[in-house]
């Protein structure tokens, strides 16, 4: 179930880890409000990390881009799984170490500041590392397949199964683990997201002691905090919704819900249960019949948290799951939309 913060989370965390696609920007734009809630945040004496399991940009590019969009970063403060693949490599092989790259600049980039040396599909090496490249050669996937059954060890930095482009979503770097795992038997390494190495990463290069995990998908970002061991935000504006929200099993679930970043600056109370009922705020959720039930105490008033529905849904559609194994339905919910669409 949800944890309660009597503290606002910059107060009670020291280090924020944001997921960027769904977080912070969608696409090309910034989420409305993301950049101020940063600059909240920092202000309150919170680090803030930006962490990807996209391997093809360098943190320079991300950094660069975060900055067009109205975000202060730096290339210290973003880290990707490249990064934290290249370590996972260099412990590893050892310093020196000559490694096939498979994937965009990024990667090499990682692997060089890493202290490895990067080299291509067809060269001597002791290992190879992965990671998505939208330029990367059929001849080369088919080297590195047949020299990873082969036996050469093969670390990834993700297992993302899409990517969002101009174009649309398209298949991620994950599918070319799974088709690489399927030919060769293999089950690799993995750095990125839901994985720990790169949350580890992050810590290491940005400092905190109380670090907490921020992102929008539950099987990727909230996953990953938990295979940490870390506390996580799960907010409302990137690909969760209602649907994926009540069917979480626990390994998926955060230990916060907002609407979006301003919810790092508030406190958390958590839903209380009351009989069937789930109560927070002025609103109250129970389950009857299979069927999720959410409504505002005295008709509803502007003082009343949308944010706090979805908890309470979340807490009642939770215990029902865990209860009967069903999943509620959550066709006449009734929720109201979260801050970040209410604003």
């Amino acid at each position: 179930m949800l944890l309660t913060s009597s503290q606002s989370l910059t107060a009670a965390y020291d280090l924020a880890m944001l997921d960027l696609d769904g977080v912070v920007y969608i696409g090309s734009e910034a989420v409305p409000g993301a950049a101020a809630a940063i600059a909240v945040a920092r202000q309150a004496g919170m680090r803030v990390a930006f962490i990807t399991n996209n391997a093809s940009r360098s943190p320079r590019v991300v950094a660069d881009h975060l900055v067009e969009l109205g975000v202060e970063a730096d290339a210290g403060d973003v880290v990707t799984s490249a990064q934290a693949a290249s370590r996972l490599a260099r412990e590893q092989w050892g310093e020196g170490a000559r490694v096939v790259g498979l994937g965009a600049e990024g990667l090499r980039s990682s692997l060089v500041e890493a202290g490895l040396e990067p080299v291509g599909a067809y060269d001597d090496a002791v290992g190879v590392v992965t990671g998505y490249g939208p330029d990367v050669a059929w001849k080369e996937v088919m080297r590195v397949a047949v020299r990873v059954r082969d036996g050469l060890p093969w670390i990834a930095s993700n297992t993302d199964q899409t990517i969002p482009t101009a174009f649309g979503t398209a298949p991620g770097h994950g599918v070319l683990v799974d088709m690489l795992s399927r030919f060769t038997g293999v089950t690799p390494v993995v750095a990125g997201k839901p994985a720990r190495p790169l949350l580890d990463e992050t810590v290491r290069r940005v400092g905190g002691e109380r670090p907490l995990m921020v992102g929008d998908r539950l099987d990727t970002d909230i996953e990953g905090a938990r295979n940490a061991g870390l506390d996580s935000l799960l907010v409302l504006t990137g690909v969760t919704g209602l649907a994926e929200l009540v069917a979480a099993p626990p390994a998926l679930r955060p230990s916060y819900l907002a609407g979006d970043l301003a919810g790092l600056d508030r406190a958390h109370p958590a839903p209380e249960p009351d009989g069937r009922d789930w109560g927070l705020g002025g609103w109250r959720a129970r389950v009857v019949d299979g069927r999720l039930e959410v409504e505002a105490l005295d008709g509803g008033s502007a003082e009343q948290d949308p944010d706090d529905a979805w908890r309470v849904a979340a807490a009642a559609a939770w215990q029902h799951l865990d209860d009967t194994g069903a999943v509620v339905d959550i066709t006449a919910a009734g929720l109201p939309a979260p801050t970040s669409a209410a604003r």
